[in-house]
């Protein structure tokens, strides 16, 4: 498993990744109706503050993880913390249910569209107090810029940013050279060197949109946000027939239409893309950071993270899911909560240094440590990506809010658009409408 990321063989970031949004939703009223907590018992150390975090990474992560949380040593009366590993099987639920019976966590991680999702509940205990006390010790001004704003919503930061789960272009440089030419760097580009590798009958489409594999989706709304476009207008309402998208999808659908994509690509799990770039089938295609590493073999070194691309209207953009920390209301202390918050993310370093798994880290500091620029895949990510990245609510905002995980976010109308794009039998501005059609009635 690769050193950046957690999970390369299914998304983790949303609440609704696994599970279907019928299913969260109904274990999200399970919350409601218990009537909802505001508060949870006083302060003080009588009662541990319960910390619950999720296998981001391989088997190293959650032991590193654990010792760092239990050497933890408050001050001024303020309790101790106690450690959790929640598994990502049936976590929504595990959440959900633990929230309702006021038996759930001070502090966690989860899936990346939870926080927005508690915290329409009124479970979450916002971070502004503690993101105001980071811009004195100097944790505020390490985070990415921007990284925070996708934190924000209209009655506070709904969590902290913790690690970052990204979608990039990769490339096998051997069939690169093997089909006569450089990585590209525009959407022409692009298309003239899928041309050269169809020729030694090799896709530079690399994707896939099986069962559990959510990537084409991602790349579908890269691809319109790398245009200016994106699915959502600056009213948090879906707009996804816009003229921007209506081009990047065009583009899209010209590459599989001319076979620069695998024609079984609708049918293929995360597993499947894999074997296609193990078998020298795929020279160029889009993942995660943790691409390479999840391949394997002897194609991994030869697996290199190409630049962001200019699209023909000269835009660069991506898409990426920053996974976060949150608090709730149910906790023995907030300021508990927040002085904890405030000793992890200053210990936390280790996690990355020592190649747990964990995906890309939200502190500049980390990314400037001689273990992670080790990896020129991850320095690129860094410097080349990072900037220009997006979350699901481009182009109107930045920050993520409660309806993206109901309508795209890792649900049917967007696997079922990604299908139908890489089928080849539709038009941009059809399938954009039903994709339209679609998430409208899943708004809340």
């Amino acid at each position: 498993m690769d050193s950046h990321l957690a999970g390369a063989s299914f998304s983790r970031r949303g609440v609704l990744g696994m599970t279907g949004g019928a299913a969260v939703a109904a274990a999200l009223a399970a919350c409601s109706s218990s009537g909802g907590t505001k508060s949870g018992g006083g302060g003080g150390s009588g009662k541990a503050l319960k910390f619950w975090n999720m296998p981001w990474g391989g088997t190293a992560f959650n032991p590193l993880d654990k010792k760092i949380t239990t050497a933890y040593k408050p001050t001024g009366g303020l309790p101790a913390a106690t450690y959790q590993e929640i598994q990502w099987a049936n976590f929504t639920q595990t959440f959900a249910s633990a929230i309702a019976s006021k038996t759930g966590p001070a502090v966690s991680s989860g899936g990346g569209t939870q926080a927005f999702q508690f915290a329409h509940q009124g479970q979450i205990a916002y971070a502004d107090n503690l993101l105001d006390s980071w811009k004195k010790n100097g944790i505020y001004d390490d985070f990415f810029p921007g990284l925070v704003d996708t934190m924000k919503t209209d009655k506070g930061y709904a969590g902290v940013p913790y690690n970052l789960d990204v979608r990039v272009s990769w490339y096998n440089k051997s069939l690169l050279a093997k089909a006569g030419v450089e990585p590209p760097t525009t959407w022409a580009e692009y298309e003239n060197v899928c041309a050269k590798l169809k020729s030694i009958g090799v896709y530079g489409f690399g994707l896939g949109a099986g069962t559990g594999n959510n990537i084409m989706a991602h790349i579908l709304t890269a691809f319109m946000i790398n245009n200016g476009g994106g699915l959502f207008n600056a009213k948090q309402e879906p707009d996804c027939a816009s003229d921007a998208n209506v081009e990047a999808v065009e583009f899209i659908l010209g590459l599989v239409k001319k076979g620069y994509s695998d024609p079984a690509a609708a049918t293929y799990s995360t597993a499947n893309v894999y074997s296609q770039w193990t078998a020298k089938k795929f020279g160029m295609g889009w993942d995660t950071a943790g691409a390479a590493v999840s391949v394997g073999g002897s194609v991994a070194k030869d697996m290199v993270v190409g630049v962001p691309l200019a699209s023909t209207s000269g835009k660069k953009g991506g898409l990426y899911f920053p996974n976060n920390i949150m608090m709730y209301t149910n906790t023995p202390s907030q300021k508990g909560s927040e002085a904890f918050l405030t000793y992890y993310y200053q210990s936390m370093k280790s996690l990355w240094t020592q190649n747990t798994g964990i995906g890309l880290p939200p502190l500049k500091s980390i990314t400037a440590t001689e273990q992670f620029k080790a990896d020129p895949n991850n320095v690129k990510i860094v410097d080349d990506w990072q900037p220009i990245f997006k979350t699901w609510a481009a182009p109107g905002g930045t920050a993520l809010f409660y309806n993206v995980a109901n309508t795209v976010d890792g649900t049917a109308p967007m696997n079922n658009f990604a299908q139908s794009i890489l089928g080849g039998k539709v038009s941009a501005k059809s399938a954009l409408t039903t994709l339209q059609n679609a998430i409208e009635p899943l708004m809340t």
